[in-house]
């Protein structure tokens, strides 16, 4: 066969499927019909396979959502003006996975600045990357802003990828994507040297085929930003006791309500209830209606942190850049306006650079988390006595329209508890409708993060609902409808 440049032969099975990704990447990847889920590949990934097999994670190869440092990279956020932000340097978070055995196999197309620029995007463009289809409808959405993760995990790209989320960009893609998304409780993997939109919020995860690819990915990337890092530490194994576990006599949080009033969703909804019933859960009905006050106070932190992070990332790069500030940023984008302007504008980060009232941010800040965390998720467990909650995660992808930007379904759901007090949320697979994914949230309290992945894994293993494979083409009804 003929190996893409830069490809050595390859001469075990790690190094074999090493290849078998980029070539997925060269064939489903490129072109004006093709899925757009990868920005940048690395050099030498077979010699890196070779070099860490005898690690954890084996030489497996991860895609890197491309606000996320890596060495050999640019990280650029989707925006031209970081075209050039060659740091030279890993995030932490990646340097354990290498230290770990993973090997970075690329960069991923997102949401251009994490999808925190405009009011009416198109969740996964990006003025670098363009548009990442869904593989399993290529006229549809992938969501964000870890759309391209998503996706190439979907597609095969890859064996697993990372995200990052502030408030649904690991879940959503993931839900929408078909594939495993795990958002950690806030302080379990690093924040640095990541393109930040809020320190109260962001974390990057994993995204893989199942819930026990995502907690072992999940062991490489975990932990502080300096200390020892190892093969495999210990305090960190979040693979332990996947297959054991089992939800026989687990009492579960039901949010019953939270599907949006879309009855082909709370079909699927429900034949997850069922399947949980059998393997012996305990089901308990749980309402939430939610304060409105809550997002409201979010959208204060959110454009807040924003302004001071991306100021801080901005003037902390090493590299060449042509931007230093939010300002810098807003005024790039005014002289490029025919590529970064054109399908949508950039109010947000123009309102991010009005929201400097400290005060009022602070006080934000107290009543968003409030009625997330102890409010919230925490009242809810307490009250019923639930270990975690579920409800469904999204609905199914929407068609991509970049004029009119998305068009997202509400009421399903309930991530932004978990996005805003910092707790973990995982989304498995549950079903589909009319051939496109839709997946099942598990919600715990901080710092559950194991108990919720074992959860997630035992309902893995008891699901009924067949998940189809992509079609790498455009949505068709799975059955035609009859001619007259």
């Amino acid at each position: 066969m003929v190996l893409p440049p830069g490809v050595e032969p390859f001469t075990n099975v790690a190094e074999g499927r090493a290849v078998g990704h980029i070539y997925r990447i060269v064939n489903y990847d490129d072109g004006p019909q093709g899925i757009g889920a990868v920005i940048s590949l690395a050099p030498d990934i077979t010699a890196q396979v070779r070099a860490a097999q005898r690690l954890r994670l084996q030489g497996r190869t991860v895609l890197v959502k491309d606000n996320i440092e890596t060495r050999e990279l640019p990280t650029t956020a989707g925006s031209l003006a970081l075209e050039a932000n060659d740091t030279g340097r890993d995030a932490p978070l990646i340097a354990r996975m290498r230290a770990n055995g993973g090997v970075v196999m690329g960069k991923t197309n997102l949401s251009e600045w994490a999808n925190f620029r405009s009011s009416e995007s198109s969740s996964g463009w990006s003025a670098v990357g363009g548009i990442t289809r869904n593989p399993y409808a290529t006229d549809r959405n992938s969501c964000g802003s870890s759309s391209g993760s998503g996706a190439a995990v979907a597609a095969g790209f890859s064996w697993a990828a990372i995200g990052t989320e502030t408030d649904g960009s690991i879940t959503c893609p993931a839900s929408l994507n078909g594939v495993v998304g795990f958002k950690p409780s806030v302080g379990l993997v690093s924040q640095t040297h990541i393109v930040p939109i809020s320190a109260s919020q962001d974390t990057a995860g994993p995204m893989a085929r199942s819930v026990a690819d995502a907690a072992l990915l999940l062991t490489a990337i975990a932990g502080p930003d300096y200390g020892e890092i190892g093969d495999g530490d210990p305090a960190y194994d979040f693979t332990a006791g996947l297959t054991e576990a089992s939800l026989d006599g687990v009492r579960i949080g039901v949010l019953r309500g939270r599907y949006g009033g879309y009855e082909p969703l709370g079909a699927v909804y429900e034949q997850a209830l069922t399947d949980l019933r059998a393997a012996g859960a305990v089901l308990i009905d749980v309402t939430y209606d939610g304060d409105p006050a809550m997002g409201r106070d979010e959208y204060t932190v959110l454009l807040y942190e924003f302004r001071e992070g991306i100021d801080a990332y901005l003037q902390g790069s090493p590299a060449d850049i042509p931007v230093r500030s939010l300002q810098d940023v807003i005024d790039f984008n005014i002289a490029h306006a025919d590529t970064e302007l054109r399908w949508f504008g950039q109010d947000i980060l123009e309102l991010a650079l009005q929201t400097t009232d400290r005060d009022a941010y602070e006080a934000a800040r107290a009543n968003s988390f409030r009625l997330a965390g102890p409010e919230g998720i925490d009242a809810m467990l307490a009250q019923h006595g639930v270990a975690f909650l579920i409800a469904p995660t999204r609905g199914p992808a929407w068609v991509t329209d970049l004029v009119n930007g998305d068009n997202f379904r509400g009421g399903i759901g309930v991530g932004s508890l978990a996005a805003i007090a910092g707790y973990p949320h995982l989304t498995v697979p549950m079903g589909h409708i009319e051939g496109l994914p839709v997946g099942l949230s598990f919600i715990g309290a901080k710092w559950d993060d194991h108990a919720i992945l074992q959860a997630g894994s035992a309902y893995e293993r008891e699901r009924s609902f067949a998940i189809p494979q992509p079609r790498l083409a455009p949505w068709e009804p799975l059955v035609p409808a009859a001619s007259n």
